[in-house]
């Protein structure tokens, strides 16, 4: 509380008028009354007490942001607050222009074209304008071949490598933006810089604390876990008993196959609110760990005290997203490559405005939690008939849940009906799909296990694969015909098509990974957004660079805003006009967070600075874009669930908060609140 009040205090008498700027305040970014110029530290930046090389100096934190209190030629007079504290010169080639808070992450060239980078505007932007497909598929060839080109534009490609970010930290962040088209599409050209945080042998350092890559593992075997979450209420029986042999069948296979510990499984099963329901017994429980996993005779002496639930839960929902939380959060994922949750249910789930779920996160934000250890959601809907299952709805939820960006929902229904219909199992050589058998089979629970037979036997297979050295490559488009004329359901054809999308971009990452292809560095580039072959597609992720600090902040103040607005306390202009203070104090600078709305001295719209701080930023999220005219347009329902989103990310920050894996603390050392995690935009008010 002190540590806010202090913010409070400090922030307030940040935002003065320009007359009142003392000598010793930083200067002021052009034609900005209340915004500083702040630069952001490369790796290996150094601290001097004076504008020369010769002075003493000090190591600075990579990425560290500082705020500018003169300039002398090329050295920068810089200091960590913006209250008068010196902390000495740096050269300004040791820096980034840091005017706000905004950086992108490269996609996977997998999904898209990979990013081409351009040493000044002119040239990307006479390729915008006239759209000239040609000549950038040119440059782009050229690029991607390393031809020495003399007087070409292109100065840097992303790599082939997928560089992610939540593995290997880096940056780039935003100088500039133009708004553009690039053909159709709305687009931004972007000035960019590219620091990867250097580990200091030639390749991207990770999250650890030390230096060390983040969940470093110490082999180089590529290794898949895949974690069954499973509804353990009392309609559950039969569906538990198949996973327990499909399970066993593909243990079987990955024994004949030499893949012992390379292919583990775990299980937590579910149920719901105990409170509603006290005969449920728990919520969720932990049965088998992915290193117990590894284990057949372990997994199942451990998975056969699993038993349905014998009484039921209070309605046709149950807490799914309970069970998936508890699998990423109780579950150590380091050391497998390939992470996979497979959601098994025959029941919707429990949204974030539902009074009996526990998590209080949307579907969304589980989803990008889980995407932020790198885990994918696979769900297996069990569609019973009855007049009290809402299962459109549940089906919408859960192909929301179970998207991976690029690749489309994983997700597979089964119509629990008494009926005979064809199901085909079987896997065949890494490589290739399934080889297809008919056979008849009666009911869902056969369907079921045969498509959990043929999901896992298809992952193991490309453990496999990777282990033989075989590389990854498309699923042939005649495969998929031929399944097609032998009348295997599509569903399972689409899925199987995903799966084997997945596995190849998770392969190739690995062995990429492996071969350590790092970022390249980039102080001063031009790049488009869009893929330029696909304007439609987006060629970057929008992320904001926090501290620890700084998010617990933003959760506080955040949550202080929505109990004012549900006491009846903030009028509904003070209310979106707090959001949008929030949110712009965000995306320009994030330590001023604590102090941006009404109780803090006065949100930026009452200051009249609300203007200055949003009119140049390239991105904004939800809240930006809201005008009070449309929020008094909106249905009372609609009202209700803006503010159940904006309650969901709140849970989100705080998940995201406990995840200490997913902080970086550039400089070295543990996790504390200096320690920063780029958040995706999306997720931000």
């Amino acid at each position: 509380m002190i540590r806010m009040l202090c913010r409070l205090l400090l922030v307030s008498l940040s935002l003065m008028t320009g007359s009142a700027w003392s000598a010793d305040k930083p200067l002021l970014m052009e034609g900005k009354r209340t915004l500083f110029q702040r630069v952001l530290t490369v790796p290996d930046a150094r601290i001097h007490e004076q504008p020369n090389a010769q002075s003493n100096s000090q190591s600075a934190v990579p990425f560290s942001v500082y705020y500018v209190y003169q300039r002398s030629n090329d050295w920068l007079q810089v200091g960590f607050d913006s209250f008068g504290r010196i902390d000495g010169w740096i050269p300004q080639s040791s820096t980034i222009v840091w005017n706000q808070a905004l950086t992108v992450s490269f996609r996977d060239p997998q999904e898209t074209q990979r990013v081409l980078m351009f040493d000044n505007k002119d040239a990307l932007q006479k390729l915008v304008e006239d759209y000239d497909q040609e000549a950038y598929a040119r440059l782009y060839q050229q690029a991607v071949k390393n031809e020495p080109v003399k007087d070409t534009p292109v100065i840097a490609i992303q790599p082939e490598a997928h560089v992610d970010i939540r593995e290997n930290f880096y940056l780039v962040p935003i100088k500039r933006h133009e708004d553009v088209y690039l053909g159709n599409e709305q687009a931004r050209m972007l000035q960019i810089a590219s620091v990867p945080l250097d580990s200091g042998n030639g390749r991207p350092a990770g999250r650890a604390g030390a230096g060390k890559p983040r969940e470093a593992k110490e082999h180089s075997e590529y290794r898949s876990g895949i974690h069954f979450v499973i509804d353990s209420t009392v309609s559950m029986g039969p569906y538990i008993d198949r996973t327990r042999e499909a399970v066993r069948k593909v243990y079987n296979s990955i024994a004949q196959q030499g893949l012992v510990n390379k292919v583990n499984f775990g299980l937590t099963a579910y149920r719901d609110n105990v409170d509603a329901a006290p005969g449920l017994d728990y919520l969720t429980r932990t049965f088998v760990t992915l290193e117990q996993g590894a284990d057949q005779e372990r997994f199942f002496s451990l998975v056969n005290t699993l038993e349905p639930s014998e009484v039921s839960s209070r309605d046709y929902r149950e807490d799914a997203y309970a069970g998936i939380k508890a699998a990423i959060e109780n579950t150590n994922w380091a050391d497998f490559d390939a992470r996979y949750i497979v959601l098994i249910t025959d029941a919707g789930p429990r949204e974030h405005h539902d009074s009996l779920g526990a998590t209080r996160l949307s579907g969304k934000a589980l989803r990008q939690l889980a995407y932020d250890k790198g885990i994918s959601i696979w769900v297996l809907h069990l569609r019973a008939e009855s007049p009290a299952a809402d299962h459109d709805r549940a089906e919408k939820l859960y192909r929301q849940l179970s998207y991976y960006p690029g690749i489309g929902d994983f997700y597979y229904s089964v119509e629990m009906l008494d009926r005979e219909h064809e199901v085909f199992g079987n896997v065949g050589e890494a490589g290739n799909t399934i080889d297809l058998y008919q056979r008849k089979v009666s009911g869902a629970v056969n369907e079921f296990g045969t498509v959990l037979e043929v999901l896992a036997n298809q992952i193991t297979q490309q453990v496999l694969a990777t282990s033989n050295g075989v590389l990854p490559i498309p699923i042939p488009e005649q495969n998929a015909q031929v399944a097609a004329e032998e009348a295997v359901p599509q569903q399972l054809v689409q899925l199987q098509s995903k799966v084997e999308r997945l596995g190849n971009a998770l392969r190739m990452q690995y062995l990429q990974r492996e071969a350590g292809k790092p970022l390249p560095k980039v102080f001063d580039a031009w790049m488009i957004d869009r893929d330029f072959s696909d304007p439609a597609r987006s060629a970057v992720d929008v992320r904001v660079l926090l501290t620890r600090d700084q998010l617990s902040d933003l959760k506080t103040v955040m949550q202080q805003v929505l109990d004012l607005a549900e006491e009846g306390v903030l009028t509904p202009s003070g209310f979106l006009n707090d959001l949008k203070s929030l949110a712009a104090s965000v995306s320009r600078d994030p330590s001023s967070v604590a102090g941006s709305i009404s109780r803090g001295g006065g949100n930026l719209a009452e200051m009249g600075y609300m203007r200055e701080y949003i009119e140049d930023l390239p991105y904004t999220g939800e809240v930006m874009n809201l005008s009070l005219t449309s929020w008094e347009e909106w249905s009372a329902k609609e009202q209700i669930e803006f503010m159940h989103r904006l309650e969901s990310k709140i849970n989100y920050y705080q998940a995201l908060h406990d995840h200490t894996d997913l902080w970086v603390t550039p400089g070295g050392g543990p996790v504390n609140g200096n320690s920063v995690f780029p958040v995706v935009l999306n997720l931000l008010p």
